[in-house]
């Protein structure tokens, strides 16, 4: 009996369909009127370079030569995976509300909307309807933060960062700015008081020491060069013992007295009164002017809970010299997040409705009972789903705020807790949530996979998507 002699490389590569009749398949017809026909030709050469290469290290042709039907899926999965987007929605449970990596502070539905008609019309971002005229895109927020916090104008930038950067560039490049050592923070990302100022053409003089900081640091270390004195909130780490520092209001005095201007740098920045959650009181931007601070930055994606975006306020006369220096034109904002901070302050002009309506207050607000609550219905749904290989508690928590807000302080919460039983692996688990349709964000804690529940946003939502990960196991 005779044995058949392998194909060669050159009848291998003769089998393969030409691009030309792969395209006129009706199944790939129907994904270039999805995708276009560049994208799925893209797609279709790739294949075929692949099963060239099949060819020349292993002489045989892909399987899918033999079923289109199995080319057709590797294609949908690329294609999908090529026209997919990455900032998909995800559940927040790690137990940090303003967690940085997941995007910050969740936006109102009030803000959503208004970002939704800015983007769908044409809007008047820098034209007074009124006047017929042109305008300025800060008019409406500065409006608004004049009747928030009493000061005289408003600035916005696209963060904080930027607004300091911004602040200092404007008031005090050439010069000289005095800072206390207790106060030359980092933040995230490497972002240092003293590589800012060396970016915005500033000279350093750091007063006081670590810990203890008087008013006659700040008196000594003024010159005939001296621009401002600047305070930076450190809201991210906490000193505690023998310390001491120099509040606003004596520093104002001074700087009043002195001729020089006095500037914060607020960092989280809080229009509301947090002590009603169990929160340490924040200092307001409102407290600070009253103080006598000059300008005063803070963010608008912590614990304001809108955009990122960054807003300096003040007097007038120093925010038309940052309206009108350079930078800002690099910096501003687009009507998107203008449109989605005004939305946003709106809902601080009533008080009554502010921890229902904007989803970072109303985080916080949540009852330690009703959290528990909510944990029971959870465990007594999905416990059966999940066993055997997966146990179901509740465990009392701590929520922190994040985004370097109120470091040392925490909200008491419930996690729904998932252990490892008869073969089961919280490593699988954890990789299982995060592939779901909407990802599953917990953390790891003492042999568990925790998800906080202080940060669900819709129970029946969030028991869907686990029903089906518990199914799908």
């Amino acid at each position: 009996m005779m044995t058949q002699a392998p194909e060669t490389p050159q009848a291998l590569y003769r089998a393969l369909p030409s691009m030309d009749s792969l395209l006129a398949e009706p199944s790939f017809v129907v994904l270039q009127q999805s995708y276009g026909k560049v994208a799925v030709k893209e797609a279709l050469d790739s294949q075929l370079k692949a099963a060239r290469s099949l060819i020349g290290s292993e002489r045989r042709l892909p399987t899918w030569c033999g079923e289109l039907a199995q080319l057709h899926g590797c294609l949908v999965d690329q294609l999908s995976k090529d026209y997919s987007h990455s900032l998909i929605p995800v559940w927040n449970l790690t137990g940090t509300i303003l967690h940085t990596n997941l995007g910050r502070a969740q936006q109102s539905e009030a803000a959503i909307r208004a970002v939704t008609s800015v983007m769908r019309y044409p809007t008047p971002l820098e034209f007074e309807l009124a006047a017929g005229e042109r305008g300025h895109r800060d008019n409406a927020i500065s409006a608004l933060i004049q009747r928030l916090t009493g000061a005289e104008a408003c600035c916005v930038v696209n963060n904080n960062a930027a607004a300091v950067l911004l602040m200092l560039s404007a008031v005090a490049a050439g010069k000289e700015v005095i800072v206390s050592r207790g106060e030359l923070v980092e933040i995230g990302g490497a972002f240092r008081i003293p590589d800012i100022m060396r970016q915005a053409g500033c000279t350093l003089v750091e007063v006081g020491s670590t810990n203890r900081t008087h008013l006659k640091d700040y008196e000594q270390a003024i010159t005939e060069n001296t621009a401002a004195i600047m305070k930076v909130h450190t809201s991210n780490y906490h000193i505690s013992g023998f310390t001491a520092s120099v509040d606003e209001a004596r520093l104002g005095q001074l700087c009043r007295d002195r001729g020089v201007a006095l500037i914060s740098d607020l960092g989280s920045g809080s229009l509301t009164d947090l002590r009603r959650f169990g929160l340490k009181q924040e200092p307001t931007p409102q407290a600070m002017l009253a103080d006598g601070v000059d300008l005063v930055s803070f963010s608008g994606d912590k614990l304001l809970g809108g955009p990122q975006s960054g807003l300096i306020v003040g007097k007038q006369a120093l925010i038309n010299k940052l309206q009108s220096h350079p930078l800002k034109r690099a910096l501003r904002c687009d009507k998107l997040i203008l449109a989605a901070l005004e939305a946003t302050l709106i809902h601080y002009l009533n008080p009554e409705t502010l921890d229902r309506e904007l989803p970072i207050m109303a985080k916080f607000a949540r009852s330690q009972a009703e959290l528990r609550q909510i944990g029971e219905r959870l465990q007594r749904a999905l416990a059966p789903l999940f066993a055997p290989s997966y146990g179901i508690e509740l465990v009392e928590c701590q929520t922190q705020v994040g985004s370097g807000s109120q470091p040392d302080t925490f909200l008491p919460s419930i996690a729904l807790c998932f252990n490892a039983q008869e073969g089961g692996s919280l490593t699988l688990l954890e990789q299982h949530f995060k592939q779901a349709q909407r990802p599953v964000i917990g953390r790891m804690a003492q042999d568990q996979l925790r998800l906080d529940l202080r940060g669900i946003d819709d129970e029946a939502e969030l028991l869907a998507e686990l029903s089906t990960l518990g199914v799908q196991l």
